[in-house]
């Protein structure tokens, strides 16, 4: 899928678009939303970092190993997602790949391990590069660890 109309649909009616998304995900065991144009998807959820509420979020995935990696691109918006500030605060989260749920680690990358991955991930997914295009700040890239 074009990256410039993923940005499109991502401003002007992916607000309205994620809650499905993430309902039907859930509602089918990812029979529906898991695949994409874009590459598969997951849904994670995180702890409200003021509300303490649990909030659950679609994210398109690369899979390393055991492991599922995911990008704070937030559409190369200047803002990170809310979902990447609330697994600094609080690095558990549950994470959803079709039916199989569980408990994962989030590991925020640094520069060194970002910069190995970077080419792997825009080969997975090119928009994340186009995203990086757009925002001045280094889009940071998240590992999640199934709890063990």
């Amino acid at each position: 899928m074009n990256p410039k109309l993923t940005v499109m649909f991502d401003r002007k009616i992916g607000r309205r678009f994620y809650p499905l998304h993430r309902r039907m995900y859930t509602m089918t065991g990812g029979l529906i939303g898991h695949h994409s144009g874009m590459g598969p998807i997951l849904l994670l959820t995180t702890t409200g970092r003021r509300t303490g509420e649990a909030r659950t979020t679609p994210l398109l995935y690369m899979p390393d190993g055991d492991d599922f990696v995911v990008v704070g691109s937030n559409g190369g918006r200047d803002q990170p997602p809310a979902w990447l500030l609330n697994l600094r605060a609080l690095p558990a989260a549950t994470v959803q790949v079709r039916r199989q749920r569980f408990q994962a680690t989030a590991e925020v990358l640094d520069e060194a391990a970002r910069q190995g991955l970077w080419p792997r991930l825009t080969d997975h997914y090119e928009g994340w590069s186009y995203y990086q295009t757009l925002t001045e700040r280094d889009i940071p890239v998240v590992r999640l660890r199934p709890a063990r």
